[in-house]
C-alpha cells in the first residue's frame, strides 16, 4: 500500500478521496491560519520562494539541435495570479499542517513558476486533504479528513489577498486538481455575483470535471462564467482532463464525465481556443512527470544529458478537445516521426509499480503539455481586461 501512495503522491484529483469519503465529525471550525503572516504564503511577492525556482528550458528541434530558452521573471507585473496547488502532502494526517515540505515546494515551482513571467504569484499554504487520507480509503477504513477545513482555508487567504494585496488588481485564479476543486468551489460560492467577480480576468483550473449543460457555456457548476473561446475572452475559465489520443479514458475512470444529467464535463484547449487541433507549446520536466510517473528516458537519439529543469520540443505534442461516449477530454498527441531525432514518446501516466492506472490519463502532465498555452493566455486576457477597465473608468 506505501507503493501505491508514493505511486499518487502528485497531483491526486479530489473526486479520488472526496467522493467517497464522509463527512468529518461534527466540532467547532478549526481556525482558519493567520494569512497576514508571510509564513502561511507558499509563494508571495516579497519573500524567497519556489514560485522564483529557475524555469530555464532546452529547446530541441526535430533534427536533435538544442538552444537553451533564460527565463526572467516580469520585473513590472500588471497583473496576480492566484494559485492553489494539487494534492501532494505526505503528511501523515488526513489534513496536512501549515509547513511546506519538499513536495509543496516542487509542484509550485512546477506549475506556477513560469506564470511569474507576467504576473505576481500568490500561493497560499493549506491544510489540503492528503495522501495519508488517501491511503486510508483505498484501504477500506474511515477517512476522517476535513475538505471544508482546505476550503475555507483558501477562502481566508483569498479574503486577505483581496483586503491588503489586490487594490484593484486583475487576477487569474489558477489550480490543479484539488486545487482546480477549491477554485471552482471558491468561484461559485464566494465570486460570481459579487463586485469580486469583475476582479477576475480568467480561471485556469485543469485537472477536475467542471459540469456544463451540452452544447452550453454556462450553467452548471458555475452559473455566471462562462468557457472561454477567444484570448479576448475574460472572467472565463479553461478546464479539461487529458488523456493520451490513442488512450482515451476507460468506463471506469473518474475523469472527463460528470454526474449532473444533461451535462458533460467541460473541455477547453489552451492551444486552441476556438475548437480543433493544435500544436501545443509543452514544457516538459526534463526528468520526468515525477515520482508517479515512469521515468523519462533519453529526450534525443544521441542520449545528450539535459541540464535545463525543463525542455521544449516543437512541434512534438498536439492537442484537441474529444468526445467518446460520455467522456469530454483533451486528447493529446505524440507527433514522433522516424527522421525525427527526438524521443517518440513522453511520460505522464501514473504508474504504480509496472502497472500503469489509464484511468487517470495523463493527469500528472495536464498542465506541462500546454504550459507555455497557458501562460501566454493570461497575458494576453490580462491586457483585453486591462482595456476594457480603462475604458470602463473613461465614461
Amino acid at each position: 500500500m506505501k507503493s501505491i501512495l508514493l505511486g499518487l503522491s502528485l497531483f491526486v484529483a479530489p473526486s479520488a478521496v472526496a467522493a467517497q469519503m464522509p463527512p468529518a465529525p461534527t466540532a467547532a471550525p478549526a481556525a482558519s491560519p493567520d494569512y497576514g503572516k508571510p509564513e502561511n504564503w507558499l509563494c508571495r511577492p516579497g519573500k524567497v520562494d519556489p514560485c522564483d525556482a529557475n524555469q530555464d528550458a532546452t529547446i530541441i528541434k526535430a533534427d536533435g539541435s538544442r538552444s537553451t530558452e533564460k527565463f526572467s521573471p516580469t520585473s513590472n507585473p500588471k497583473f496576480d495570479c492566484f494559485y492553489v496547488y494539487p494534492t501532494v502532502s505526505l503528511d501523515r494526517t488526513p489534513n496536512s499542517d501549515m509547513i511546506a515540505g519538499p513536495e509543496e515546494n516542487t509542484v509550485a515551482a512546477a506549475q506556477a513558476g513560469r506564470f511569474a513571467a507576467h504576473c505576481r504569484v500568490f500561493a497560499p499554504l493549506y491544510r489540503q486533504v492528503t495522501l495519508t487520507a488517501l491511503q486510508a480509503l483505498l484501504l477500506g477504513k474511515p477517512v476522517l479528513a476535513d475538505r471544508a477545513m482546505a476550503y475555507r482555508d483558501v477562502k481566508a487567504a483569498w479574503d486577505e489577498y483581496l483586503a491588503y494585496d489586490n487594490h484593484g488588481r486583475g487576477v487569474v485564479l489558477i489550480g490543479h486538481s484539488q486545487g482546480s476543486g477549491i477554485l471552482k468551489q471558491l468561484v461559485a460560492d464566494a465570486i460570481e455575483g459579487t463586485p469580486t467577480q469583475r476582479l477576475i480576468i480568467s480561471v485556469l483550473i485543469p485537472g477536475t470535471n467542471v459540469a456544463v449543460p451540452a452544447g452550453k457555456d454556462v450553467g452548471g457548476d458555475l452559473k455566471s462564467t462562462p468557457l472561454c473561446h477567444t484570448a479576448k475572452d475574460v472572467g472565463c475559465v479553461v478546464s479539461y482532463v487529458s488523456f493520451r489520443a490513442d488512450s482515451p479514458p476507460p468506463e471506469n475512470s473518474r475523469f472527463g464525465v460528470v454526474p449532473q444529467p444533461g451535462m458533460v464535463a467541460a473541455c477547453v484547449n489552451p492551444a486552441a481556443l476556438g475548437g480543433g487541433a493544435a500544436v501545443s507549446d509543452a514544457y516538459l520536466g526534463a526528468r520526468g512527470a515525477g515520482m508517479a510517473s515512469a521515468p523519462m528516458g533519453p529526450w534525443t537519439t544521441d542520449a545528450a544529458a539535459v541540464t535545463t529543469p525543463f525542455v521544449k520540443v516543437p512541434g512534438l505534442i498536439s492537442t484537441a478537445c474529444t468526445s467518446t461516449g460520455k467522456f469530454s477530454y483533451l486528447a493529446v498527441s505524440v507527433n514522433a516521426k522516424p527522421t525525427d531525432k527526438r524521443t517518440q514518446t513522453i511520460v505522464g501516466d501514473v504508474v504504480v509499480g509496472t502497472r500503469m492506472l489509464k484511468d487517470w490519463g495523463l493527469h500528472l502532465v495536464d498542465m506541462p503539455v500546454v504550459m507555455g498555452n497557458l501562460v501566454e493566455l493570461s497575458d494576453a486576457q490580462a491586457k483585453v481586461w486591462a482595456g476594457k477597465q480603462a475604458i470602463s473608468a473613461a465614461q
